[in-house]
């Protein structure tokens, strides 16, 4: 019971660095551009602990762990002063709102490049063997399988470039269990190998590619590689990602594949067992989830106010404040409803295991 509570602390903890960094974003922009700010606060409903700062703004600690805001002057309303966020101009505004979103993204990148600094080994595209496990649950090893060979260098999978070995994880993941043609460097020229199938694992009902058995060598630890990997790893997981979100509102992976907070609570408790990377690498992948999920042009999320502002830009006017405060609305709600059902979801998934 203690081990459990202690776990629940340690995720809401990492949710408050997340939103935190998150509202820290919005916060310093909008200090940037001379905004001004009511209040910074860190958490929802009743506040906890708050208090006023030399700069007039009210900084606050309340109930509820999930969420948090930055309040500014004519952010919701019309206001005479010129320094209301509704008087700046739209390519600020702009800034401002995605900046929470933006930060996340840093955040997530920041974290992998630490996992890839101080833990994680780096592997190139170039393929140092094949292990795959026999009917007697024993590794093989093989130096050719399917036209791919050892020494091999990956450059492409069907049209998709290839850069780190993690690149080729998620692109033959994606492939579920279709044929690809692959493009490697072999004896210093491009050759396109035809018609690769991959092995594949399904979970929760879903078929996925399978690289894994592919071994590819090791890289030295430089600024050089070190950057390289954070900057493209990342990529690949908002990829990820974004694929995930895609194909859930297509239906492809089901409403049993949607996870709140509880669920996050409960990864949080299963991968700090594997050990304090595995933690931060989770942390890394809900940042950058929070990042590309409130980029998205929904109502009520920091992408539908930027949808909004881009009309805003094109056409050379704001949209009526009326109507979007409507179109929020009704979005805020919906997204209330969504939060509760992802948490009963959640609750279900954990009784029934």
């Amino acid at each position: 019971m203690l081990k459990t509570a202690l776990y629940i602390l340690l995720g809401i903890f990492m949710f408050g660095i997340i939103i935190f960094i998150h509202e820290l974003g919005h916060f310093l922009t909008a200090k940037a551009f001379k905004v001004g700010i009511n209040e910074f606060a860190i958490g929802m409903g009743p506040k906890l602990f708050s208090k006023k700062g030399k700069d007039g703004v009210l900084y606050s600690l309340r109930l509820i762990p999930m969420g948090g805001y930055v309040s500014m002057v004519g952010e919701d309303e019309d206001s005479d002063d010129e320094n209301a966020f509704c008087n700046k101009k739209v390519w600020q505004r702009i800034i401002i709102v995605a900046a929470g979103a933006v930060m996340n993204i840093i955040l997530g990148v920041l974290l992998i490049g630490l996992i890839t600094c101080f833990t994680k080994e780096i592997y190139s595209t170039t393929i140092e063997g094949f292990n795959v496990v026999d009917e007697n649950g024993d590794y093989v090893y093989y130096e050719e399988i399917n036209g791919l060979r050892v020494g091999d260098t990956v450059l492409k999978v069907g049209k998709r470039n290839i850069h780190i070995r993690e690149d080729l994880l998620y692109e033959v993941m994606m492939l579920s269990d279709e044929e690809t043609d692959i493009t490697v460097l072999r004896d210093g020229e491009m050759t396109v190998v035809p018609g690769i199938k991959f092995h594949t694992i399904t979970e929760n009902g879903i078929t996925l590619g399978n690289a894994g058995y592919i071994r590819m060598t090791k890289l030295d630890k430089n600024i050089i590689t070190v950057t390289k990997q954070a900057i493209y790893e990342s990529a690949a997981t908002l990829k990820m990602l974004w694929a995930t979100i895609v194909n859930t509102v297509k239906g492809k992976y089901g409403t049993k594949a949607l996870s709140g907070p509880v669920g996050v609570i409960e990864q949080v408790q299963e991968t700090a067992s594997y050990g304090f990377d595995s933690l931060v690498f989770l942390m890394a992948i809900i940042t950058l989830n929070v990042g590309i999920f409130n980029l998205l042009p929904l109502p009520a999320l920091d992408g539908g106010r930027l949808f909004f502002m881009l009309i805003e830009l094109i056409i050379g006017r704001p949209v009526n404040p009326k109507y979007e405060g409507y179109v929020h609305a009704v979005g805020m709600i919906l997204l209330l409803g969504l939060m509760v059902f992802v948490t009963y979801n959640d609750i279900v998934r954990i009784f029934t295991k």
